[in-house]
C-alpha cells in the first residue's frame, strides 16, 4: 500500500474519512482560540438579535471576520485539503446554534439534496466553539452512508428542525446504527457532502454552538439556478464555475452587506427551489 502524504490527517483518519464518509475529532484550534470565536460570535449575535436573517445560514462569512478568519483558518484548510485536494472554494458557511434544553434538532438527511451542485466533491468542516457532546446534540453519522446515491428527500418545514426545509430522507435508518461525533471546543469533524447525519436536542446545561463550513473544488458547478458564487482560500480556480467573492474589510461594512444581499437573493432561490409551503426559517 502506498503511503499518502496528509497535511493534518493521519493515515488512520484519511482511510476512515474514504471507509465512512467521515472523520472526527480533529484539533484545529487551541481552546483559547476557540473561546476567542465563540466571543465574537456571541458579540456579532447580541448586537445583531436577527443574525439568522442577515446570513439565512449560508454567507456569515461576507459580513462578518471572524467567521471570515475561520473558514480561511490554515489548520482547517489543511484537514480540507487532505480529502478534497489543494485547490478549495468555500461556498457557504452555517450556524447551528442549539440552546440548552430547547426542542431544536436535524433529521437524517444528506448535504446534496438541494444545494444543486454537480458533484459530490464537496466537503464540510464542522468546528465546534461549544462542547457538542451526546448530552448537548453532537452530530451522529450512518458509516458508509456516502457511497450511496443521492435519495429522495421529504420536506417537512418543521419549526424545530435546523435545516432549511426540514428535509428528511426517505429511508429506514435504525438510529442505532449512527456514530456519535462529540467534539471539544476548537476540535472540527469533516463529512462527504452524500454522508447520512442528523443530531438531537440538546439537553445540556450550555448552548451547542457549531460552525459548518461547505468547501467544494472548483470543477464543481451550480446546476440549480443562475451562475453561483464562492470564495477561493487556496489553490487555483482554473475552472470559472462560481463568481469569486471577497471577504469583508471591516465587520458589517458597506460594501460587504451590499454584496451579501445580492448573493443571498441568488443562493435562496438554489435553496428553495420547489419547496411548498414556507419554511419556518424564513418566516421568522
Amino acid at each position: 500500500m502506498i503511503a499518502v502524504s496528509t497535511k493534518i490527517l493521519t493515515s488512520q483518519q484519511s482511510q476512515s474519512y474514504k471507509n465512512d464518509g467521515f472523520v472526527s475529532p480533529i484539533q484545529v484550534l487551541s481552546a483559547e482560540e476557540s473561546l476567542r470565536y465563540r466571543k465574537r460570535f456571541e458579540n456579532y449575535e447580541h448586537q445583531h438579535g436577527g443574525w439568522y436573517e442577515l446570513s439565512k445560514g449560508q454567507k456569515l462569512y461576507l459580513i462578518q471576520t471572524w467567521a471570515a478568519e475561520l473558514a480561511s483558518h490554515p489548520k482547517v484548510l489543511d484537514g480540507v485539503e487532505d480529502v478534497l485536494g489543494s485547490d478549495l472554494l468555500v461556498w457557504g458557511l452555517s450556524l447551528f446554534v442549539k440552546e440548552a434544553k430547547a426542542p431544536g434538532f436535524v433529521s437524517w438527511h444528506q448535504d446534496s439534496t438541494y444545494w444543486g451542485l454537480s458533484k459530490p466533491k464537496v466537503v464540510t468542516a464542522w468546528i465546534a466553539l461549544s462542547p457538542a457532546t451526546i448530552d448537548s446534540g453532537c452530530m451522529k453519522m450512518l458509516p458508509g452512508s456516502h457511497s450511496m446515491d443521492q435519495r429522495p428527500h421529504k420536506d417537512t418545514l418543521a419549526s424545530d428542525n435546523l435545516l432549511t426545509r426540514g428535509q428528511e430522507i426517505q429511508m429506514n435508518i435504525d438510529d442505532s446504527d449512527g456514530v456519535f461525533c462529540p467534539l471539544e471546543p476548537g476540535e472540527m469533524s469533516l463529512h462527504h457532502v452524500r454522508t447520512v447525519h442528523a443530531s438531537e436536542p440538546n439537553n445540556g446545561s450550555d448552548r451547542r454552538i457549531g460552525v459548518a463550513i461547505r468547501y467544494i473544488t472548483p470543477d464543481v458547478e451550480q446546476v440549480n439556478g443562475a451562475k453561483d458564487s464562492a470564495w477561493l482560500v487556496r489553490g487555483e480556480d482554473r475552472f470559472n464555475n462560481f463568481i469569486l467573492e471577497s471577504p469583508p474589510k471591516s465587520d458589517m461594512d458597506e460594501a460587504a452587506l451590499a454584496e451579501r444581499e445580492r448573493i443571498m437573493s441568488l443562493r435562496q432561490g438554489v435553496l428553495y427551489k420547489g419547496v411548498k409551503g414556507t419554511p419556518a426559517k424564513l418566516k421568522r
